[in-house]
């Protein structure tokens, strides 16, 4: 049975790190970047248009965002779910193709709703980085040399997009802890640590 994991990591607490080093760990790809250059391929689309698809919140959720976004203030600032548009539901299909396929070889997965999409795939270990908005304000300074500023704005605008994308597509909650095996608080405990522990739940028996 081939090892799965995929990780959910919300900015700032260093899914980019954990889940290249948890990778070479396992002896599996990583898959992040290379996400949407297979989409494109796939779509048979430019890589930039797959890419701008990426690029949260802009673009597609962006244009979703914008239609309930009366709604989201009047509830205090929660995404809501919405039907996006059905030229954006070919991306993620695409995406999801793109992820089963990597799961039947093994892999480690970032993002993209992976503990959702491969909910049923046997043997998967489905993981949550997590921590409180100000730990993980001060871990984004500290590893990507920002102001506080900078690291609020990217913060704000990186929580509400992904939270937009799982609602939107899989009327879920991200932060909902019964969609995962493992959530680690990765401000509180070395991302080192994190790779280990990952790691050492992730292994078969023998």
């Amino acid at each position: 049975m081939p090892t799965v994991v995929t990780i959910s990591a919300p900015y700032g607490t260093g899914g980019s790190v954990v889940g290249p080093q948890l990778a070479e760990r396992l002896g599996v790809p990583f898959l992040d970047r290379a996400i949407p250059v297979e989409v494109s391929r796939r779509l048979d689309i430019p890589l930039d248009e797959a890419l701008s698809q990426e690029e949260l919140p802009r673009d597609a959720l962006s244009r979703w965002m914008a239609s309930f976004a009366p709604a989201v203030q009047l509830f205090g600032g929660a995404p809501l779910a919405h039907t996006p548009p059905q030229d954006d539901e070919a991306f993620c299909a695409a995406t999801e193709a793109v992820l089963r396929d990597a799961a039947e070889a093994g892999a480690v997965i970032l993002g993209r709703a992976g503990a959702i999409v491969l909910r049923d795939v046997p043997g998967a270990l489905h993981v949550r980085l997590d921590a409180r908005r100000e730990r993980r304000l001060e871990q984004a300074m500290r590893m990507g040399g920002f102001d506080r500023e900078q690291a609020e704005r990217e913060l704000r605008a990186s929580d509400v997009a992904r939270e937009a994308y799982v609602r939107t597509w899989y009327r879920a909650d991200p932060a909902n802890p019964s969609h995962y095996h493992l959530v680690i608080d990765s401000t509180r405990i070395d991302l080192a640590r994190c790779v280990e522990l990952i790691a050492t739940a992730a292994r078969k028996p023998e």
